[in-house]
């Protein structure tokens, strides 16, 4: 009887893996445009920064580039690494939350909806993406 061998993760290239990182800094990008341009056209103020290109999509490539950063991280140190992202990214997610209720003020409901809508938009890119690119088995 034979026992079959232990799941290993599949190692892509590192252009494959930065192909994919890029990918997902694109779609979530334009992603986040569309919601911006409709928080805009349904009423956020004109003036609420966070609804700026200049805003959204640096911190998009800075939100995908450090999720691909603990993916690998997570691949490489859990046992059950698929386990692991099951709880830790809905988590991360909600964490990433707390700094756009404290722009309520400025942005109002709108806005700060779309900032919300924008980091579901960004994770479940670059969830999609890194699951591609970096296998968790």
């Amino acid at each position: 009887m034979s026992v079959a061998p232990a799941a290993v993760a599949v190692r892509r290239g590192p252009l494959v893996v930065a192909g994919g990182v890029l990918a997902a800094i694109v779609v979530a990008s334009a992603a986040d445009t569309v919601l911006a341009l409709l928080a805009l056209a349904a009423g956020a103020p004109d003036d609420f920064k966070p609804l700026k290109a200049s805003s959204y999509v640096f911190l998009t490539v800075v939100g995908v580039v450090a999720g691909a950063v603990g993916w690998g991280v997570v691949r490489k140190v859990s046992k059950d690494p698929g386990a692991l992202v099951r709880w830790l990214v809905p988590v991360l997610v909600v964490v990433s939350f707390v700094p756009d209720f404290l722009l309520f003020g400025d942005g109002g409901a709108k806005g700060v909806g779309a900032l919300l809508l924008m980091h579901v938009a960004v994770a479940a890119t670059a969830v999609y993406a890194y699951r591609k690119v970096m296998p968790l088995s």
